[in-house]
């Protein structure tokens, strides 16, 4: 069995905001008892709607957001609100992110190598010799050239940035990468070329990505494990063949009915969502999604949203007639 690499614990994250300017303050729940499970050398899928979480939970676990309640487990530490900066350090070395927009996260006064070393720089190194080596060893590996190191990031398409930023997050050799959404931003013609570019680097480095997209096509083609989360809160989590296979929670069959197929005699019948979103300011225990569930019942309105079920080996579903299918 493949040994886990990173395991969230109920993670929770909250942020206060003032309801008016004399009012207590509210509380929105961004993500609440999260549980995950990746393994090392997989590619694990988060999916949801937009303002679900997803990107709030990775952050959360890069440590740019914190951490409520609950504690996430990687690399020999145990990390929660109360950890210390030098646990982050230990965690943090071992983990890089590609951003969802690499126009913006890219430093434009910088060249190319300076971009790609500054991790390392970061770091501790300190040798420029070092550094601009480490970065002319990159730079070939996600199809640019030497040529391109001493220039600036303006110079480039979008598709050329996300390779520099995917070369900057391999700089330290970190073994964790988290893709937030880092497709989405670039022309339909390139989707494949950094997706297939992923996929070489992770058999190359022998890399684990957690893989943040909208696109559900694209997370049955490369991931192995999957959860999908609706605000705030995991729905439905397990190997990527058996969700898209039988999901079982109302808003995951939502999802999938979403999916385009090339065959048309093969489309699914589209599920069409009504009703309104509850708000994540302060909500109920109860199910978030029963507003706008095709199948809620009084019981969806008034009781606690039930604890994940194994409904299947490793797939487990939240939702209180999940066991019924």
């Amino acid at each position: 069995m493949a040994e886990i690499l990173l395991k969230t614990n109920n993670l929770t994250v909250d942020f206060k905001i003032k309801k008016s300017l004399f009012g207590k303050p509210g509380r929105l729940s961004a993500v609440q008892n999260a549980n995950l499970e990746i393994k090392r050398g997989e590619i694990y899928g988060l999916v949801g709607e937009s303002g679900c979480g997803k990107t709030t939970l990775a952050n959360a676990i890069l440590g740019f957001v914190p951490i409520t309640s609950g504690s996430f487990e990687c690399f020999g530490h145990k990390i929660d609100a109360k950890s210390s900066a030098a646990e982050w350090r230990d965690v943090r070395r071992h983990m890089q992110t590609v951003f969802q927009d690499p126009y913006s996260s890219l430093t434009s006064r910088f060249t190319v190598w300076q971009i790609i070393s500054e991790p390392l720089y970061i770091a501790g190194e300190r040798d420029e010799r070092v550094l601009r080596e480490r970065a002319a060893a990159l730079i070939e590996k996600v199809g640019l050239s030497l040529q391109d190191l001493d220039r600036y990031v303006f110079e480039f398409s979008g598709g050329q940035r996300q390779r520099i930023a995917i070369a900057r997050a391999l700089i330290t050799n970190a073994e964790l990468i988290i893709c937030d959404e880092p497709t989405s931003a670039l022309d339909v013609s390139v989707h494949s070329q950094i997706c297939n570019l992923l996929l070489d680097l992770r058999e190359d480095f022998e890399l684990t990505y957690l893989f943040i997209s909208h696109n559900l096509s694209l997370i049955k083609h490369i991931t192995d494990h999957m959860s999908v989360m609706y605000l705030g809160e995991v729905m439905e989590s397990g190997s990527t063949a058996d969700i898209f296979k039988n999901p079982r929670t109302p808003y995951t069959e939502a999802l999938m009915s979403a999916i385009l197929e090339v065959n048309p005699k093969t489309q699914r019948e589209r599920i069409i969502l009504t009703g309104e979103a509850r708000s994540p300011i302060d909500p109920p225990s109860t199910c978030r999604f029963a507003n706008r569930c095709p199948k809620a019942t009084e019981l969806c309105r008034i009781s606690p949203l039930p604890s994940a079920v194994e409904i299947a080996p490793e797939h487990f579903a939240r939702c209180h007639f999940c066991a019924e299918k």
